[in-house]
C-alpha cells in the first residue's frame, strides 16, 4: 500500500506490568515454608525468564514445547531445575502438575482462563482468580480469589497451618489426660490404692469440664507457633500425632497418674481421710493441667519465653485452673457436690510439687530437643504452585 512506504519512526514506547511488591515478598516467604513456586506462562520466555528473576523464581526457562517433547523419565529428572515454562498450551500446565504430582509433591495451581481450567481440576488444589477468572476456571478451581492477589494464596497456607496446629494443642492434652485417667484407675486397682473409688465420676466431671475444657479450648484457639511458617510441608499422610508425640503424651500421662495415686495414698496415710486424698488429687491435677499446657502447646519451645504471655486467654484459663481448684475445695456447696474437703496450706504445697516437677522435667526434655535441632534446614521441593 502507498500509505505504508517510506515511513519514519517518530517515537517508541515501552511499556512494563511490574509484578506487585506483595508478590515478591510472598514468594520469599513461601520458600522459607518449604513451597517451590514456579511460572507457567504463555508469555515468551526471555520474558517470562526476566519476570521470575524479579520475583524470585529460581529455575531455568524453557518452552512449552520444549516441555512438551521431554519423555516422561528427563521430565522427572529435570523438573527440579525448571523454574519457568514458557509459551505454553493448556496440554503443558497439566503435564507439569502431573510430572510435579507423580514426584510425590502436593500441587497448588493458579489461573483465571479457560485454558487453565483443565491444570486446575487436575491439581490437587486448584485455585482460581475471583476477578479476573472466567466461569469456567472458577468451577474447575476449589479454591477462589476474592483479591486475585498470589501474596493471599501464601497468608491462607499460614491460616492452614495455624489452625492445624492448634488441632494438635488441643487434641495434646486431651490425650495426656486421657492417658493419665486410664493409668490411673488401673494403678488404684493395681496397687490396692482405692480400687475403682479413686475418683468419683463427679470428680473425673470436674476435671474435664472445668479444668481440661477450657484449657484446650483457649489452645485451640491459640495463637500462631513462633516459626510456624518456616517448617517444611509435613508428609500429606503423617497422623495429626505422630508416634514420638504420643510416646511423649503417654509418659506425661503416666507421670500425672503416678502423681495422683501419690497424692491419694497421702491423703489416706498422712491424713487418714480418701476425701483428703481425692481433694489434693483434685488440686495436684488441676495444677498439672497448667504445666502440661506449657509444656506442649510449643513443643521445643521454652515455657519461660515471651510467648508465654502472648495468649491473655490462655493466662485467664490458667488462672481460672487455681481459682477452680481453690472454690471446689473452700467452697460448702462444691464440696458437697464434688465430694471434696478444705485442704490446708500444708497440702496445697505437696500438691504444688508434682506440677512443678513436670515442668522442670518438659524444660529439660525440650532443652534437648533444641540441641538436637539441625543447625541449618536444607530446601526441600514441595507443594510447587504453577501460576
Amino acid at each position: 500500500m502507498a500509505l505504508m512506504q517510506d515511513l519514519e519512526i517518530s517515537a517508541l514506547i515501552g511499556e512494563v506490568d511490574p509484578p506487585r511488591a506483595e508478590a515478591v515478598t510472598a514468594i520469599a516467604k513461601a520458600k522459607h515454608a518449604g513451597i517451590r513456586v514456579r511460572m507457567i506462562t504463555g508469555d515468551h520466555a526471555i520474558t517470562a525468564a526476566a519476570i521470575a528473576d524479579e520475583l524470585g523464581i529460581r529455575g531455568r526457562a524453557v518452552t512449552g514445547a520444549e516441555f512438551a517433547a521431554m519423555t516422561d523419565a528427563e521430565a522427572d529428572s529435570q523438573i527440579d531445575g525448571i523454574g519457568v515454562i514458557a509459551r505454553v498450551a493448556p496440554e503443558h500446565k497439566v503435564r507439569l502438575v502431573e510430572v510435579l504430582k507423580r514426584k510425590g509433591n502436593v500441587v497448588a495451581m493458579t489461573g483465571d482462563g479457560v485454558n487453565d481450567a483443565p491444570a486446575i481440576a487436575a491439581a490437587d488444589i486448584g485455585i482460581a482468580m475471583g476477578i479476573t477468572g472466567t466461569d469456567v476456571a472458577k468451577g474447575a478451581a476449589k479454591m477462589i480469589l476474592a483479591d486475585d492477589n498470589f501474596a493471599t494464596i501464601v497468608a491462607a497456607v499460614e491460616q492452614g497451618r495455624l489452625v492445624y496446629d492448634n488441632l494438635q494443642k488441643f487434641i495434646r492434652i486431651q490425650v495426656a489426660n486421657l492417658f493419665m485417667f486410664i493409668l490411673a484407675f488401673i494403678g488404684s486397682s493395681a496397687f490396692a490404692i482405692a480400687g475403682t473409688a479413686l475418683l468419683s465420676p463427679a470428680q473425673v466431671l470436674w476435671i474435664h469440664m472445668a479444668i481440661v475444657a477450657p484449657i484446650g479450648a483457649v489452645m485451640g484457639l491459640d495463637l500462631a507457633t513462633p516459626g510456624i511458617m518456616d517448617r517444611k510441608p509435613r508428609p500429606f499422610n503423617q497422623p495429626i500425632i505422630v508416634r514420638s508425640m504420643m510416646v511423649r503424651l503417654f509418659i506425661v500421662g503416666l507421670f500425672m497418674a503416678a502423681a495422683t495415686l501419690v497424692l491419694v495414698q497421702i491423703g489416706k496415710t498422712s491424713y487418714d481421710s480418701l476425701d483428703v486424698g481425692q481433694s489434693m488429687a483434685i488440686v495436684g491435677l488441676g495444677l498439672m493441667n497448667i504445666t502440661v499446657a506449657l509444656n506442649l502447646r510449643f513443643p521445643e519451645e521454652s515455657a519461660f519465653g515471651p510467648s508465654t504471655v502472648s495468649n491473655p486467654k490462655l493466662l485467664w484459663a490458667f488462672a481460672w485452673a487455681i481459682v477452680g481448684s481453690m472454690l471446689i475445695t473452700q467452697i460448702r456447696v462444691l464440696q458437697d457436690l464434688f465430694g471434696t474437703v478444705p485442704l490446708t496450706g500444708e497440702q496445697w504445697l505437696v500438691c504444688l510439687v508434682p506440677a512443678v516437677v513436670l515442668l522442670i522435667l518438659g524444660e529439660l526434655f525440650k532443652l534437648i530437643l533444641r540441641a538436637r535441632r539441625p543447625k541449618a534446614t536444607a530446601a526441600v521441593p514441595a507443594s510447587p504452585v504453577p501460576a
